[in-house]
């Protein structure tokens, strides 16, 4: 069965250039990528997660609309 997860998720630039990107699949399962840039360290982390799912299921996810104000 393919399922489609939304996660937020961070990208940063470490003191050597590499660019790690990190993902919480639950409270307890944080999920990482590594790449020399922005895009395939987002890559690298979809990877991981595929594989984190994989071995440990899909978890359980909420959808809620709502309205955020314009800045």
């Amino acid at each position: 069965m393919r399922r489609q997860l939304h996660l937020p998720f961070i990208v940063g630039q470490d003191e050597d250039g590499t660019w790690i990107a990190e993902a919480a699949l639950t409270p307890d399962i944080f999920v990482s990528g590594e790449g020399d840039t922005r895009e395939s360290s987002l890559d690298d982390l979809r990877v991981q997660i595929a594989r984190v799912v994989a071995d440990s299921g899909a978890p359980e996810q909420l959808v809620v609309d709502i309205d955020v104000p314009d800045n």
